[in-house]
């Protein structure tokens, strides 16, 4: 999956994090949005899948992930990057397959019983004789 960059909007602003004095002055903190609802980089099923699993994250169909813990605008927009493709990929990946039920074998569920009595016969010798 490809997103078009002009899909992307981006803003700056300054940081909290470290930094020193430079923090006051550089727009070193990074917002990266995306719209989800309305772009044409995914097709129908992915934008649905993607769009019911990020519900929670989404304002007006908007992804937007935030980095600042890098002193360098640069290198928050990696991390920004980095995190809106993480969480487009893991939106967008297909269900796991259901379990098929199984039951236990004999041999496990007499292996069950046999460590059940053993447990109990070792408690019930740790108890005071009437």
């Amino acid at each position: 999956m490809v997103i078009p960059q002009s899909e992307l909007r981006w803003r700056f602003s300054r940081s909290s994090g470290p930094g020193g004095q430079s923090v006051n002055t550089t727009d070193s903190r990074v917002e990266l949005s995306f719209d989800v609802a309305g772009t044409t980089a995914l097709t129908p099923v992915l934008k649905e899948r993607a769009l019911s699993r990020l519900a929670d994250r989404l304002v007006d169909g908007v992804l937007t992930v935030s980095a600042s813990e890098h002193r360098s605008q640069l290198q928050n927009r990696k991390a920004a990057g980095t995190r809106l493709a993480a969480a487009l990929a893991e939106a967008v990946a297909p269900p796991p397959r259901k379990r098929r039920p199984t039951r236990p074998s004999r041999a496990a569920m007499d292996r069950r019983i046999a460590e059940k009595k053993r447990r109990g016969e070792t408690k019930r010798l740790r108890r005071p004789e009437d």
